[in-house]
């Protein structure tokens, strides 16, 4: 019992060290993603108008996101002071290959939002 434990907890953090290595290669393509953080399977992503700024964006813009995300399988939670993270909280199972297609999902997804092919106005409040 004891050994799975501690392969379970290496294996964390090599997957969540992975995660927020992505995680950041993406922060530094994408202007619109304030921070990256966590610690093994516990991270969190921060969404800004500007990193110039850090004024958050507007929470649809998020929601709209997350649904797009949600189309290639992948659930990530919101959440923050100001509703404007995203909260990825992988199963332990999680591989390094799940790691490598979230990462290259985020990454198509955040290219759609920043060249405006995401339908915003349908999370828009009302």
């Amino acid at each position: 019992k004891q050994w799975y434990q501690r392969r379970v907890a290496i294996t964390a953090g090599v997957v969540g060290t992975k995660f927020l290595e992505g995680f950041n290669s993406l922060r530094e393509k994408y202007d619109f993603i304030g921070d990256c953080r966590g610690k093994g399977l516990f991270m969190a992503m921060e969404f800004v108008e500007s990193q110039s700024t850090n004024k958050p964006i507007p929470n649809f813009h998020l929601n709209a996101m997350a649904e797009k995300i949600k189309d290639y399988g992948i659930i990530i939670g919101k959440g923050g002071l100001y509703l404007n993270c995203f909260r990825i909280q992988p199963p332990l199972s999680v591989t390094e290959e799940d790691a490598e297609f979230t990462i290259a999902v985020l990454d198509k997804v955040f290219g759609e939002y920043k060249d405006g092919l995401l339908d915003l106005e349908s999370f828009r409040p009302k």
